[in-house]
C-alpha cells in the first residue's frame, strides 16, 4: 500500500520507509527517580574519596534540592553559574550554586542584555560547542544522564564559596573533577569489571532501574517489521551495556526488531562524521567493515550517517527513502540528524507527559523528578517566552511525544495533530 504524506498538520508513522531509534531513553525507559538517586551518590562519592571536597553539603539526600534539577540547564563552568536561556539566547533566569541570581547579579556577569557569547554561539549552532576550547566554558545538561550533574556542581559551588569566606572566585575548577567522575561512572569497561559505582547496581538490580517495553509497543515495532518497514537502532552505549538494558526491557529476542544495530555510535558525532564501521564477535570489536558489507541484521560498533543512508538505500529499494529518526536528546538525537541529514527526526520529550501540556494529560509518575518550581517549565518562561528547547523541537522535531509508549497506543497509521505542538 503507498502512503503519501500528509498535510503539514498532520504526522503519521506510515509516510516512512525507515525509522531508527535511538534506546536509552527512547525505547529503554528508565525509573527515573531511581536512576538520578543513583548517578547523584556515584558522583558525590567520587568527588569526596577522590577529588578531597567537603561532604557537608555533597552528600546531603538529593531530596533535599529534588526541585533544582531539571534538564536542559546550562552550566556556565568557569564561574560557577547555572543558567536557562531562551530561543535567542538571552539569559532568563540563573543561580550561582544553588542560590538564585538576582537581574542585577546576572547583569554583573552577562552585561545589561543578560547574554553570554558561548551560549549566543550555541543558539546558532550547538555542535560548535560540543567540542573544543567552547566545551571547557559551558556544558549543557541534555538528558536525564547529566541532570544530576547540576545538582553535584551547584552543592560543589556552594562548598567552595562557603570554605573561601562566602566570597565568589574568579574562576572556579570544578567542572574537571565532575567530568573524571562522569568518567569514572559511564567508562565503557566498567559494565564488564563491574566498576564505577553504577554498572554493578544496575546489572545487579534492572529491575529497579529500567522499565519493561508493553506489550502493545513490541506489538507496534512487529506491525511496522509487517509493514516492510526497515528499523534501525543507533545507540551510544557499549554493546554490553546496551544489551543488557534492551534484554530488560525488550525481552531476549530484542535484536530481532532491528534491521541494523549500531553501538557506540559516538553521537551527535555519528550523524556528521565518517568514522568506519567496526564488526563485533559477541561483544568484542573485531575489524573496520566496508559500508557494501553491512548485513541485514547485522550489529556494528561506530559507523557513520552516510554510510547507514547507503544500506537503508540498498534494503528498501528505494533510491531517496523517507527516513525518520527518534530520539530524547534534542542535540544528539534531534537537531544533529535534522539540520545535517537528510533524516527527519522525532523528540521523545517526558516533560510533555510531567507537565501536562500540549494536549497531554498530566500524569507521570515521576513528575516529582522532572518539574521545578526553582525553574519553572522545560518548554516556557513566560506566556509569550519560549525557553531554547522548545525552540529547537519547534524547528528540528516533526513531532514530539512524551513516549514510545504513547505512540502505540493509537493505530498504525494514525494521523497525530501537530498543532498542539506549538
Amino acid at each position: 500500500m503507498v502512503h503519501e504524506l500528509h498535510s503539514h498538520d498532520t504526522f503519521n508513522f506510515m509516510d516512512y520507509d525507515c525509522i531508527g531509534f535511538d534506546l536509552d531513553n527512547t525505547i529503554c525507559r528508565y525509573k527515573i527517580s531511581n536512576m538520578v538517586k543513583l548517578e547523584y551518590e556515584s558522583l558525590s562519592k567520587y568527588l569526596v574519596d577522590h577529588c578531597g571536597y567537603s561532604d557537608k553539603y555533597l552528600l546531603r539526600p538529593i531530596e533535599d534540592n529534588v526541585d533544582f534539577m531539571l534538564k536542559g540547564l546550562i552550566l556556565d563552568v568557569n564561574n560557577g553559574n547555572i543558567l536557562r536561556i531562551d530561543s535567542t539566547g538571552h539569559i532568563l533566569h540563573g543561580s550561582h550554586g544553588t542560590r538564585e541570581m538576582t537581574r542585577d547579579e546576572l547583569k554583573t556577569y552577562y552585561g545589561e542584555e543578560c547574554r553570554w557569547q558561548v551560549t549566543d554561539i550555541f543558539t546558532q549552532d550547538p555542535l560548535h560547542t560540543w567540542n573544543g576550547p567552547l566545551s571547557e566554558r559551558m556544558r549543557t545538561l541534555l538528558d536525564y544522564f547529566d541532570m544530576p550533574a547540576g545538582l553535584i556542581f551547584a552543592r560543589a559551588v556552594d562548598t567552595i564559596d562557603e570554605q573561601n569566606d562566602n566570597k565568589k572566585l574568579e574562576l572556579y575548577t570544578i567542572w574537571p573533577d565532575i567530568l573524571a567522575a562522569l568518567q569514572h561512572m559511564f567508562q565503557k569497561e566498567h559494565f564488564q569489571l563491574e566498576k564505577g559505582g553504577y554498572f554493578p547496581y544496575l546489572k545487579a538490580n534492572p529491575e529497579e532501574y529500567i522499565n519493561k517495553c508493553s506489550e502493545a509497543l513490541l506489538n507496534w515495532f512487529k506491525a511496522l517489521r509487517n509493514e516492510r518497514k526497515l528499523l534501525f537502532l543507533i545507540t551510544g552505549s557499549n554493546v554490553d551495556f546496551a544489551s543488557h538494558t534492551a534484554q530488560t526491557c525488550m525481552g531476549n529476542n530484542w535484536q530481532e526488531y532491528f534491521d541494523i544495530i549500531i553501538f557506540f555510535a559516538k553521537k551527535p558525532g555519528f550523524f556528521v562524521n565518517t568514522r568506519p564501521f567496526v564488526g563485533l564477535n559477541g561483544i568484542e570489536e573485531t575489524e573496520e567493515v566496508d559500508v557494501e558489507d553491512l548485513q541485514k541484521g547485522g550489529r556494528y560498533t561506530h559507523g557513520n550517517w552516510k554510510g547507514l543512508h547507503k544500506f537503508l538505500k540498498k534494503h528498501s529499494n528505494k533510491e531517496n527513502p523517507k527516513i525518520l529518526y527518534i530520539g530524547d536528546n534534542i542535540i544528539q538525537d534531534v537537531y544533529a540528524p535534522a539540520v545535517h541529514t537528510e533524516c527527519d527526526a522525532i523528540v521523545v520529550c517526558e516533560e510533555l507527559q510531567a507537565e501536562g501540556v500540549f494536549g497531554h494529560e498530566q500524569d507521570h509518575v515521576e513528575g516529582k523528578f522532572l518539574l521545578s518550581t526553582v525553574w519553572g517549565s522545560y518548554f516556557h518562561h513566560s506566556v509569550d517566552r519560549s525557553t531554547i528547547w522548545k525552540d529547537f523541537i519547534i524547528r528540528h522535531s516533526k513531532f514530539s511525544i512524551p513516549s514510545l509508549e504513547y505512540v502505540a497506543g493509537f493505530p498504525l497509521n494514525h494521523d497525530f495533530l501537530k498543532s498542539n505542538q506549538e
